[in-house]
């Protein structure tokens, strides 16, 4: 290889490197370019002292640290560009962050339109009985991936795959003769929308399934999409005590209005308003995460210890009811969501520290606290028989328990310096679709097989 074909392989490596810090929505052209001077002057000095240009590209990207702090760091120094990010300014905006706003704009209109169609064949959003809850995921979700691969620009394979299997959903939520007092349609209540949020995260990460960190940044993008929703909600709680509060001031009642215009509209706009902030708004919330993660994880670890120390003091078992159980479900799906987030946070390069001890302490305790359950709830059905509440609850934290303690082996490996926290993040990425093959299992299966009641 010649010095010249030398050269051109590290410019393209530079373009690369350009193009990754680009999509960080801190970083303008000029912080680019001061990056790039910086890493150029780097790797100059490098050579001089004897290095190829290969092995001083290496060593200057290292030396610059993770890219995430990198961002960091602008986002401090430049702390008044953060917060207009925040708002809508007069400035100039970047050709692609404009049209990534007129897509959301449209992908929300649509959710807000289609969740009123129904009204013309009679069905209003306050009677409309158990349809809304039934097709609420229907009404927004696909409006969501809608945006997602508009960014992405997938194969045509993935929008055939998307549309089929949203609509298998509708099929279900509509076709099966459920009960509006059944347990079956509990399930599908429950169930089918968050099938539906993983056919989301294959849009999410449509451009590169194959690649690892992509699925680990959907499962961040979940995080972030959530606390996003969560604000909005208690900006619209504002908002409608606000709006019963002045009409009521001239003697008007706005229940219609809120009731049939403003809650619905706004809830399934609201799941596309927030994945589009996650997409470019990511400098502003994703400081959050190691925070939240932080904060909970040590009280829930200090919370399940002190629960089982109650256990072991009191020497009494668990007594599982259906409510008991769906408790305890719920609590394996927070402690993995804790871990999940504080994975997808976490620098993969940083060194193990007293928080890695402090997750493996938290998973260990939830699998203690499950290994009781379990046993309790097995009892139960060998007494009572299985109804299909108890199947899903029992399944579904089968489906739990074997996630979180391969993760608890993965996690004292990591501790003790034996394995890398790549296994860790590769586990639960490919640990995803069997949460799919689950979900659409309670809204496919369970329901016939138990006759739908």
């Amino acid at each position: 290889m010649t010095v010249t074909d030398g050269k051109d392989e590290v410019e393209d490596q530079f373009v690369q490197w350009r193009e990754y810090v680009r999509r960080r929505p801190e970083l303008r052209e000029s912080d680019a370019d001061e990056l790039e001077d910086h890493l150029r002057e780097t790797v100059d000095g490098l050579v001089a002292l004897g290095l190829s240009r290969d092995e001083a590209f290496l060593v200057a990207v290292k030396r610059m640290g993770g890219l995430d702090d990198l961002s960091r760091e602008f986002a401090r120094e430049h702390s008044e560009r953060l917060w207009k990010q925040l708002m809508f300014t007069g400035e100039p905006a970047d050709p692609a962050r404009r049209g990534s706003l007129y897509a959301m704009l449209v992908c929300a209109l649509g959710a807000a339109v289609s969740i009123k169609v129904p009204e013309l064949f009679g069905l209003s959003f306050a009677d409309g009985a158990m349809f809304y809850p039934r097709n609420f995921g229907l009404f927004t979700l696909p409006w969501l991936a809608a945006f997602l691969v508009w960014r992405r620009r997938p194969a045509t394979w993935v929008y055939g795959v998307l549309a089929a299997m949203f609509a298998l959903g509708a099929v279900v939520a509509n076709a099966y003769p459920l009960g509006d007092d059944s347990q079956s349609i509990g399930l599908v209540m429950s169930h089918l929308p968050l099938a539906l949020w993983l056919l989301v995260g294959l849009a999410y990460v449509s451009d590169d399934l194959r690649a690892s960190r992509r699925r680990m940044d959907f499962i961040r993008f979940t995080g972030e999409w959530f606390v996003y929703l969560v604000l909005m909600m208690l900006g619209g709680g504002v908002l409608i005590a606000f709006l019963y509060g002045i009409f009521d001031a001239i003697g008007v009642s706005a229940d219609d209005l809120i009731e049939n215009w403003v809650v619905p509209c706004g809830l399934v706009a609201a799941t596309v308003v927030g994945g589009w902030l996650v997409e470019v708004k990511q400098g502003v919330i994703e400081n959050i995460a190691p925070v939240l993660t932080r904060l909970f994880t040590p009280l829930f670890t200090v919370a399940l210890l002190a629960y089982l120390a109650v256990i072991g003091w009191n020497g009494s078992g668990i007594d599982v009811d259906r409510d008991a159980l769906v408790m305890f479900d719920l609590l394996l799906a927070v402690v993995l969501g804790l871990l999940l987030y504080s994975l997808s946070a976490r620098d993969p390069q940083a060194p193990r520290g007293p928080f890695d001890v402090m997750q493996l302490a938290l998973v260990v305790a939830a699998l203690l606290i499950d290994a009781l359950v379990l046993y309790t709830m097995a009892g139960r059905i060998a007494e009572y028989g299985t109804t299909p509440n108890n199947t899903t609850a029992i399944g579904q934290n089968i489906v739990l328990l074997v996630n979180l303690t391969w993760s608890a082996w993965l996690l004292f490996g990591f501790v003790r310096r034996r394995a890398g926290f790549a296994a860790i993040e590769r586990w639960q990425t490919l640990y995803l679709p069997v949460y799919a093959v689950w979900f659409w299992t309670v809204v496919l299966v369970l329901p016939p097989v138990f006759g739908f009641r």
